[in-house]
């Protein structure tokens, strides 16, 4: 049975999110919680506020052990991109595109 979290709309480019999705992809959930803990960037918190939410649903809607879960599948897609001006030179205005991502984690039951 699987069970998963999704964050959507988070204020980060998914091209930083995605190296630590790397480093806890099929991790068991006590090592994948302390990579978390210990990498000192700003996806690292928000992926580990995902998982914490992925472990709650397994516990408590599909009735998992919590010491048997992993993670399955992790991902940071791109989502909207919020379009803002800065002053550019000569009086212009330069565009400059605020990227948003889709955070989401699979757990699974380790048989």
């Amino acid at each position: 049975m699987k069970a998963r979290a999704e964050a959507k709309y988070l204020r980060i480019p998914s091209t930083k999110v995605k190296p630590v999705c790397d480093l806890i992809r099929g991790k068991n959930l006590d090592e994948a919680k302390a990579i978390l803990q210990f990498t000192p960037t700003k996806s690292a918190q928000m992926l580990l506020q995902v998982l914490d939410s992925a472990v709650a649903n397994a516990v408590n809607n599909h009735d998992m052990e919590e010491m048997n879960l992993f993670v399955s599948q992790v991902y940071a897609n791109q989502g909207p991109h919020l379009k803002r001006w800065k002053a550019g030179s000569h009086g212009r205005a330069m565009p400059r595109l605020r990227r948003t991502s889709h955070i989401g984690i699979v757990v699974e039951e380790r048989e």
